[in-house]
């Protein structure tokens, strides 16, 4: 692929800097776009411009500033549309800002693409969140997960012929964006895809108690601090190692001809599932003592059980093996330590899957 201009919007964000970072190295001039207001995120962008000097642009701003929006989209060769309002408790304190950022940016976003000659593309970060707390999906629960009762949802996860149900204004704000990208490819003609993800951990994640689940149980488990769980921690998601996700996102844009229009599920799947307290455990054998857990009540909208069927995605990209979970969350674990000047875990994986 010849190289070309991106811009990401969010781009000094968990996944945005890292694919920003890929981009640049594949040999792609990239736009970042972000407003700096999440922690860590001056520090993704140092990481970005000392790796990347030549090929890092920032911009500073929020994409509620539509003219700087629009200016950096001007013309550039392709939009990764990071840049949102993630949590759903910040949702339901402030939802018109949550409208702000997660709807309207992003349809001023397009439009400022659909008024362009040649519309370039736009891959859009959705969210599991609108297919809402699939409370209609049966469910039986183990010592330590929730299972659906259905053998074929355990086998192959939630797809994307399941209805769309928003729940929360976050669940509404994300899906109204994610059904405007799609409406833009097919009444506008502007080259757009979606990707609905599932959880995804990895390095330059600083996960909160509001989003980042696996980061945030890891940052808690390596400073000895207690973790809250919301809920009984027998929910299960799929979790999915960024390296994996970036490799998503630019294999969508790769393909965006035959992709155009299309809603894709993107997460680690059935075979990288794994429940809230299975990953405390793990956590545990990693750094060879307990952990302290406090519970509280269940959160608005919360799933008892999400697994992203994905096989619509690799099928059509022919994506290699996605990394395990054990792996991917051990080499996380390492590389917060790393830090925040931690000494390294000394237990290796195998041993504590034993």
């Amino acid at each position: 692929m010849r190289p070309a201009h991106a811009l990401v919007t969010g781009g000094a964000g968990f996944i945005g800097s890292n694919l920003a970072d890929r981009l640049a190295r594949d040999g792609h001039t990239v736009t970042v776009f972000d407003s700096l207001q999440r922690p860590g995120s001056e520090r993704n962008l140092d990481w970005l411009l000392s790796r990347h000097p030549d090929r890092i642009r920032p911009v500073r701003a929020d994409v509620r500033d539509h003219k700087a929006l629009e200016a950096a989209a001007a013309e550039v060769d392709v939009v990764f549309h990071f840049a949102a309002q993630v949590a759903v408790t910040t949702s339901l304190v402030e939802p018109l800002d949550d409208f702000a950022i997660n709807v309207a940016a992003t349809v001023h976003l397009l439009d400022a693409l659909r008024r362009r000659a040649e519309p370039p593309p736009l891959i859009f970060a959705s969210t599991n969140k609108v297919y809402g707390d699939l409370g209609n999906v049966a469910l039986v629960q183990t010592n330590d997960s929730y299972l659906p009762d259905t053998l074929s949802l355990r086998r192959d996860g939630i797809g994307e012929d399941r209805p769309l149900d928003f729940h929360t204004p976050y669940g509404c704000s994300k899906g109204a964006a994610d059904q405007y990208v799609l409406d833009y490819a097919r009444s506008f003609g502007v080259p757009t895809a979606v990707l609905r993800m599932s959880c995804i951990y990895g390095q330059r994640q600083m996960g909160t108690e509001d989003q980042g689940w696996v980061a945030h149980f890891a940052i808690r488990a390596l400073e000895g601090q207690p973790i809250s769980i919301f809920g009984d921690g027998c929910q299960v998601r799929d979790v999915l190692d960024v390296s994996d996700a970036v490799a998503a996102y630019v294999g969508v844009w790769r393909n965006i001809d035959r992709l155009r229009g299309g809603a894709f599920n993107l997460g680690g799947g059935p075979a990288n599932a794994v429940s809230l307290r299975q990953l405390l455990r793990y956590l545990e054998s990693l750094l060879q003592r307990p952990l302290r857990v406090d519970y509280s009540d269940w959160r608005a909208g919360d799933q008892k059980y999400y697994v992203s069927d994905t096989r619509a995605l690799i099928n059509v990209l022919d994506m290699a093996p996605f990394v395990s979970w054990t792996d991917g969350v051990a080499r996380l674990v390492r590389w917060l330590a790393a830090e925040r000047g931690l000494p390294e875990p000394a237990m290796r994986v195998e041993e504590a899957l034993s």
